[in-house]
């Protein structure tokens, strides 16, 4: 016994080391008022790289959004049999960045940095869409047939194997692109571990249902669909469009009834967002850290997870599927995370005053909409947190047959260990193994970004002849 909790204690904080190495202030910037920021290792590599995919795109996030809402409108090519479309990728990808940190997360982000957060989300977010762009435009352009699944299939772990092994070389892998698909597999069962909890814990506060019970019925639906072949994209196409949905009318609903108070709201986002105040006061370190690290976890942009959908589409030309993917960022921040920041900060701070996560959040709903909105809030997280299980288990895929190769067993088997997860995190929370969930994250964004910035020539190759495309065909329809 003794044994096993000194290696249980040797792995957990082994895990914590490499967590704090990844998330942990690697640089402190001191500013005026006795003041600092801290900088990790992963806003040191994805902001930097954030900026210099915006500049080399000449600031697509902004310049091509009507088109980026222009191609998410287009059906299937339908050229390649069991593929699915550009806007069918889209909604998987939503579906996993679309989770429990759009919800508890962001209030999180608020209540330790203050109103001001919600702006550097938003600047993270736009960074972020140009680098979503970038990996997404290299998925297509680097997919293959699936012989399993049908369609296509790609990512990150198939654009390195194309960056570090020639073709003539005759080796099957590559020790870059191995490490990230197994850095994902980590990730997405910590993460499927985090979901369990979340879904039993909220249940059990709206509705009294005992975790055990929960994660029954939670896991018995999770398996008959993921054990399905084709399931997923028929259960997201109906999960993610109503759920956005119901969250975003919900929130219209909220701000119309408090009109009044809106721009009040936004006068606190921006000047909290740079106020002299929050510098002085030894704060602004707090409100632009919280807001930058809640953008680059929600949208997920370098980390390398929407790739392995975006390879999936069947598409007439990549960069359509880059700017689709760089929309989802879009649609994820500036959107859904803002959503619950209105939630909150159009409640009054002495409702809130002393509460945090999921107890906040479910206050403020039902400031507004009396207990229904605790009651949504939970039915909310359940389908939000389902629909990312579903999403990761097919972004699994890629990664288990670029590692095990193509065969059933090996899909089959991680299915059930993600199953697994799922169920025990419903009734216990092991909070090392979210932290492996986190670590899992960052390593894959490292070693996505190894082949991302030399590789970016080409997903810009592809967005200067798609620009070219779309002038052509203006000029001959005039």
């Amino acid at each position: 016994m003794n044994t096993l909790l000194t290696i249980y204690q040797t792995i957990k904080s082994a895990l914590t080391s490499a967590y704090n190495l990844f998330w942990g202030d690697l640089i402190t910037i001191p500013l005026p008022g006795e003041n600092s920021v801290g900088l990790s290792l992963l806003v040191l590599i994805l902001i930097p790289s954030g900026i210099y995919f915006t500049v080399r795109t000449r600031f697509l996030p902004f310049r091509l959004f009507p088109e980026m809402f222009k191609v998410s409108m287009e059906k299937n090519a339908g050229t390649q049999k069991h593929s699915i479309s550009g806007l069918q990728a889209l909604i998987i990808s939503t579906a996993t960045r679309v989770g429990m940190g759009n919800l508890v997360g962001v209030v999180a982000a608020i209540s330790a940095g203050g109103a001001g957060a919600v702006f550097w989300m938003w600047v993270t977010a736009l960074l972020g869409s140009a680098t979503a762009f970038a990996e997404a435009t290299l998925a297509q352009l680097y997919k293959e047939k699936d012989p399993l699944y049908g369609g296509y299939r790609g990512g990150p772990s198939y654009y390195i194997h194309h960056l570090f092994i020639r073709k003539e070389s005759g080796r099957r892998r590559s020790v870059i692109a191995v490490l990230f698909a197994l850095s994902g597999l980590l990730c997405w069962c910590g993460i499927s571990q985090v979901i369990g909890n979340s879904v039993s814990s909220a249940f059990e506060n709206a509705f009294a249902v005992p975790p055990l019970y929960t994660m029954i019925v939670l896991v018995a639906i999770a398996a008959v669909i993921v054990l399905r072949k084709n399931a997923t994209v028929k259960v997201l196409d109906l999960i993610v469009p109503v759920m956005a949905g119901l969250y975003f009318a919900v929130t219209l609903f909220i701000i119309f009834s408090n009109i009044g108070k809106l721009p009040a709201v936004f006068v606190r986002i921006f000047s909290e967002a740079f106020g002299v105040r929050q510098v002085v006061a030894g704060g602004f370190g707090a409100v632009l850290m919280n807001g930058v690290k809640r953008g680059l976890f929600s949208n997920e942009a370098g980390s390398g997870s929407a790739p392995c959908a975006a390879a999936a589409a069947d598409i007439s030309h990549p960069a359509k599927e880059g700017l689709l993917q760089a929309f989802g960022v879009f649609i994820d921040t500036i959107v859904i995370c803002s959503c619950s920041a209105m939630i909150m900060l159009l409640t009054p701070g002495d409702l809130t005053q002393g509460l945090a996560g999921m107890d906040l959040l479910q206050t403020a709903m039902e400031y507004h909409i009396g207990h229904f909105g605790v009651i949504f809030i939970a039915v909310i997280l359940w389908l939000f947190s389902f629909s990312t299980f579903i999403g990761i288990l097919f972004y699994a895929r890629s990664n288990v047959a670029y590692v095990f190769g193509d065969n059933w067993l090996s899909q089959t088997v991680y299915k059930l260990l993600a199953l697994v997860m799922l169920f025990i995190g419903g009734l216990e929370a092991y909070t090392f193994v979210w932290d492996m969930g986190d670590l899992g994250i960052a390593l894959m964004t490292v070693f996505n970004m190894i082949a991302l910035i030399p590789l970016s020539g080409k997903a810009m190759a592809s967005l200067k002849e798609y620009e070219a495309s779309i002038k052509l065909n203006r000029s001959q329809s005039t």
